[in-house]
């Protein structure tokens, strides 16, 4: 059996640990720069604010609605999130943390316990030690738990966990999942099931696998299998991501193209350092531009370029070079640009890196990324720099509405009178 735990409203839900008389108050927490909403507590949603509003949009409501507003506090989310994992790794052995409030939990050999009582007995603890609020799925498959813990969420009478352990709990599961929440289909996915009348979960299981397999591939037949009850995803079986993105609001436009030259350059520096922890390689970069939407005065553009790298890399300053070579195609003089990012692709493992006869990366960037991967961690994030990141500068994100880091900073420890 798998349990998928999913801590509720999870950013909201942080910020609420240290500001309990909050507990009830409507809590929105904003995007990179404070530009919009992406994550909302219960109350937040019961008002009307939609995922996504643009902050200076909603500015008046969240006065008029008493709505407490916070910008994105990595720091202490991501720390609050390792201590509930490593509460979740008392219970089993066998864990996947599948996102910063998401982890998988493998019940192998448990076949004698209640796992309704044993959940509850998780839930109850994450509660007690961390003050976050989670809800638990169980099922024999990890589609099947990720359907299980939304009915968890959705019916509080269930008191946080739901256990789909029979034929008859699966189809009723199945019959009641709207197919655009099934784990693994998105947006455009369900749009085209929708088509053929396919708006269950249910009806998407009774498709003959030829068709499944022709229409939406392997994926999608090892989907069907999944919410048949057959296991075919494995904890190990999380595929690497297709692209990593690093992308950034700017805090006010920018016209200069310097600016935009030291953006990207910080943008493809962190992907590459992504690439190099997952110990994986890309051969495309994407690189974007985009003015302010908002902002009808000014002329409005959006480009987008793919720069294609003769050779798989994960050195920063390959992965540089190539995007710099992408800006310069796409930058146009004299526009207001508010947001800018690069992506890579074509990513496969380090050590499947495929070579180039003729062209390939210097033997020694290798032996350079180490040094400064190493040191970085050693002394601190960023201090290491390409000289095309502004050596003399430290960029930091506009973050008015910041709570203080009350688990990562010995300065914002909560003083007890």
């Amino acid at each position: 059996m798998y349990a998928l735990v999913d801590c509720n409203n999870f950013y909201a839900s942080c910020e609420r640990v240290f500001k309990p008389q909050y507990r009830n108050t409507p809590i929105v927490i904003l995007s990179n720069n404070d530009g919009c909403v992406i994550a909302r507590s219960n109350e937040a949603k019961a008002l009307g604010i939609p995922m996504g509003a643009p902050a200076f949009e909603y500015r008046n409501v969240f006065k008029e609605k008493g709505v407490q507003v916070y910008s994105s506090n990595y720091a202490l989310y991501g720390d609050m999130s390792n201590r509930v994992t490593r509460i979740l790794k008392k219970y089993t052995p066998d864990i996947e943390v599948y996102s910063i409030d998401e982890s998988f939990l493998k019940f192998k050999g448990f076949e004698k316990y209640n796992l309704t009582e044993y959940c509850s007995k998780i839930r109850n603890e994450v509660l007690q030690n961390t003050l976050i609020p989670t809800c638990v799925g169980v099922a024999p498959t990890k589609a099947l738990a990720k359907a299980a813990n939304r009915i968890a969420k959705k019916f509080p009478q269930l008191n946080g966990v739901y256990v789909i352990d029979s034929e008859e709990k699966r189809i009723k599961a199945l019959k009641w999942l709207d197919i655009e929440d099934v784990w693994g289909i998105g947006r455009q996915f369900a749009k085209k099931l929708k088509t053929k009348g396919i708006n269950k979960a249910y009806h998407f299981t009774q498709l003959p696998s030829d068709y499944i397999r022709k229409e939406f591939s392997i994926v999608g037949l090892r989907l069907k299998k999944e919410l048949e009850g057959i296991s075919v995803l494995n904890l190990e079986d999380v595929p690497c991501k297709k692209s990593i993105a690093t992308t950034r609001s700017f805090d006010t436009t920018y016209t200069n193209k310097s600016y935009l030259q030291e953006r990207i350059s910080t943008f493809a520096t962190t992907c590459a350092e992504k690439l190099r922890n997952q110990k994986s390689t890309c051969n495309i970069v994407t690189v974007f531009v985009t003015t302010n939407r908002f902002n009808e005065a000014h002329e409005q553009y959006y480009k987008s370029i793919n720069v294609i790298i003769p050779f798989a890399t994960n050195s920063s300053i390959e992965i540089t070079k190539y995007a710099k070579k992408g800006l310069e195609h796409i930058f146009k003089q004299g526009l207001h640009y508010k947001k800018a990012g690069v992506i890579v692709s074509g990513i496969a493992p380090e050590n499947e890196k495929q070579f180039n006869l003729f062209e390939d990366e210097p033997v020694n960037h290798r032996k350079i990324m180490n040094v400064m991967d190493k040191l970085n961690f050693k002394y601190g994030s960023k201090k290491i720099k390409l000289a095309s990141q502004a050596l003399d500068k430290t960029w930091k994100m506009r973050q008015d509405l910041l709570s203080p880091n009350y688990t990562t900073d010995i300065n914002d420890i909560l003083t007890i009178i």
